[in-house]
């Protein structure tokens, strides 16, 4: 016995000897036995790229969501902690306060049968969609209540906080699941999808090593390997001005029931696409609205322009010095060989001027400008102002439109804006030659790219000039004579006037395809349109606007909806640009001095005799930081904020914009919690007070159309054709 016991020992002792010295046993390394019981890995979620607008507002984000898991394998609990569901009906009744489910059968839902124990089925459960993308608020209230075998998983879901804004354009994203079971939320459509793999980032990992119910064992270390986020997109949008579109269109959408609509709004100087918007829309984070059609018709259908098209044939004759204003011409109905147009009111207005012919909008006059420029010729500036191919704007699926040239009557039909098909987005390029005296720029959405794990910014879009159709002369009176649209008693476009701004523009009303060929014809069944600019001098905005097919009540014209949607657009826009009224005398702004590092009584002295309104932050003495900077140019009247050390009293914050307001909040470090878009209104703390960074400070900021009501029109005209 003593012998075996012996040889046993050795034996043994061999064994680990030779473990020890080795490192394997049964052929295997145990230091990869132990890593494969021992190792977890956890996934860091890197963030999809953020959509913002020109101010960085955002537009579109990953935000944290949780999904609710109840486990119910009792083995996962031991004597001194309780891991699983112990007592379903109690935390059915609990969990039935926060989850839009019935108590019964949120019960039968946490039950784990016998027979499900003995299959070993029904670990864990969740919730399907009442128990997914739960905000913060509801986790933490739920973690309150301290439920045994209640977990809340992380994970990153699309946050669209603006709702319908600029939805074709911006487009949405959905979390899918691939083959090997990842889950990553994937850009199916618009922006989101065509910038998708710039927009998703990669995901990081943490390797550990935990226990069987995952807790990290002591002394293990980490291995971090960082997530990279998506890249940001920022955008030429301007998020106030979008909104203003969007306000717009939900009027008008309420009240005429259009099958389309769309709006468009860019800088003309720069080609900027500063709000663009259509309806039918949809809200990205529940599709809901969303129809057949997933286009942008800005950019990707074409439309009959109609009379708007009128701009560049009156552009062609001027430039070729064949436009008089005051020659006459007889209206009513022109003939070109075996084809007879007519005016929209059939027999025309008997023997008026061309100036009065675009006025009305009249048909004839154009075929009698064209029969003047020559139609070959006519076909070139058409050309030359970009239309029939694509102005190649950074969006995808762009459309060229057809300009029909085959025949005399196509080119004829082409001057009044029929037959021949366009996109909105070259109208807004050619008419940018109008408003930017000769120069065309070409349309652009995407301001820069840039990686935000670097900070740097990897593409860089800036104003593009194109081929100038037309001279700066040309362009001129071209504006002065859109401009009598407006102001002309048989102006088509008066219901287009702005309130304290110079404007001028084209209406136009085109035929509608109809399925069983030719045009659909009866009320309303038209598609009805403007493109406008203000200040006429110099314009700095550029609006285009189409309804189709609005629900018009009686005596109510084709350009009511419309003008419904450019006014208040183009109103509240220049104000927030702080573009100068008509009649008002326009002073060069100055530029603001350097402060910093004055005494802040010495600074707020010099700004007050110089008309600006200093508001200091803080208690005094030296001026740390000054907003804006040295070199900026201010108008009479504007905020000037000055840092220093100490508390800050509050102003009075009516009438700031958000802009300054977001400002004001990063100089001075204080919880202002800012509601709405446009213009302070409220606030909730009294200027004058004394306030601490930990004192809430809501803010409510409203748009210029929700503090001024828009005036009523009751006008009764005739229904304008080709107007």
């Amino acid at each position: 016995m003593f012998a075996l016991y012996v040889g046993l020992f050795f034996l043994l002792f061999g064994r680990l000897l030779f473990i020890q010295i080795t490192g394997e046993a049964k052929g295997e390394a145990l230091t990869a036995l132990a890593e494969s019981k021992y190792a977890r890995q956890s996934i860091l979620a890197a963030d999809r790229g953020r959509i913002i607008d020109r101010n960085e507002e955002i537009i579109a984000s990953d935000t944290l969501s949780y999904r609710m898991v109840a486990v119910l394998d009792e083995e996962l609990s031991d004597k001194r902690v309780t891991r699983h569901v112990a007592e379903p009906a109690q935390t059915a009744k609990v969990l039935a306060n926060y989850l839009p489910m019935e108590e019964s059968e949120l019960v039968e839902h946490l039950t784990r049968t016998e027979e499900d124990q003995a299959k070993g089925k029904r670990k864990q459960v969740e919730f399907g969609k009442v128990g997914s993308k739960l905000n913060h608020e509801t986790v933490v209230a739920i973690k309150e209540e301290e439920l045994p075998g209640i977990l809340f998983l992380e994970e990153k879901k699309r946050f669209y906080p603006n709702g319908i804004f600029a939805s074709y354009l911006i487009g949405f994203a959905q979390r899918e699941t691939d083959e090997k079971g990842h889950v990553k939320t994937v850009g199916k459509m618009g922006l989101e999808s065509t910038y998708n793999d710039l927009l998703t980032g990669t995901d990081g990992k943490v390797e550990f090593q935990a226990d069987r119910w995952g807790f990290t064992l002591p002394k293990s270390e980490k291995a971090v390997v960082a997530a990279e986020n998506g890249f940001d997109i920022k955008l030429t949008l301007d998020k106030t001005i979008q909104n203003f579109v969007e306000d717009a269109m939900n009027e008008v959408e309420k009240e005429y029931d259009p099958k389309k609509m769309l709006a468009v709004v860019v800088d003309p100087k720069t080609g900027e696409i500063l709000a663009m918007s259509q309806r039918p829309a949809f809200e990205p984070s529940t599709r809901e609205g969303l129809t057949s059609n997933w286009l942008n018709d800005a950019v990707e259908n074409t439309i009959e322009p109609g009379s708007t098209m009128k701009i560049f044939t009156l552009a062609a004759a001027i430039e070729e010095n064949k436009w008089d204003p005051n020659a006459y011409f007889q209206s009513g109905q022109y003939t070109l060989f075996d084809r007879t147009i007519r005016d929209h009111n059939r027999v025309g207005w008997g023997t008026i001027t061309y100036l009065e012919g675009f006025q009305r909008s009249s048909n004839v006059s154009m075929a009698n400008l064209l029969e003047k420029i020559g139609d070959r010729t006519f076909i070139e500036y058409i050309e030359d102002f970009g239309f029939g191919e694509k102005t190649e704007i950074d969006l995808p699926n762009e459309a060229t439109g057809i300009i029909l040239d085959n025949y005399p009557s196509e080119r004829l039909t082409t001057s009044y804006g029929q037959g021949s098909t366009v996109t909105p987005l070259q109208m807004i390029q050619a008419a940018t030659a109008i408003a930017n005296d000769g120069v065309m720029m070409k349309p652009y959405v995407i301001d820069e790219i840039s990686n935000p794990n670097t900070d740097e910014v990897v593409e860089k879009h800036t104003p593009e000039k194109k081929k100038s159709p037309i001279s700066k002369e040309t362009a001129k009176k071209v504006r002065e004579v859109l401009a009598t649209t407006v102001t002309s008693e048989v102006g088509t476009g008066r219901n287009f006037a702005l309130d304290g701004y110079s404007m001028g523009g084209k209406t136009g009303t085109a035929e509608l395809p109809s399925e069983r060929g030719g045009y659909l014809s009866g009320r309303g069944n038209y598609l009805y349109s403007f493109i406008g600019m203000a200040p006429i001098e110099d314009p700095q905005l550029i609006t285009y606007v189409f309804v189709q097919q609005p629900k018009l009540k009686y005596g109510e014209i084709g350009s009511h909806p419309v003008a419904k949607v450019f006014n208040p657009v183009m109103e509240s826009s220049l104000k927030y640009m702080n573009i100068v009224p008509s009649g008002e005398e326009l002073v060069e702004a100055p530029t603001i001095d350097d402060y910093t590092k004055k005494d802040v009584s010495e600074a707020k002295v010099a700004l007050e005799q110089l008309d600006y309104r200093p508001v200091i932050i803080g208690e005094g003495g030296p001026v740390q930081i000054q907003y804006p900077e040295k070199g900026a140019k201010l108008s009479q009247h504007s905020v000037v904020l000055l840092k220093t050390d100490g508390a800050t009293t509050l102003p009075d914050f009516t009438g700031w914009s958000k802009k300054m307001l977001l400002s004001f909040k990063m100089l001075s470090g204080l919880d202002m919690r800012i509601v709405g878009d446009g213009y302070v209104t409220e606030q909730s703390v009294s200027s004058g007070m004394v306030v601490s960074p930990e004192e809430p400070i809501v803010i409510q900021l409203k748009r210029p159309a929700e503090i001024h009501k828009p005036k009523n029109e009751n006008e009764t005209e005739e229904e304008i054709m080709g107007g």
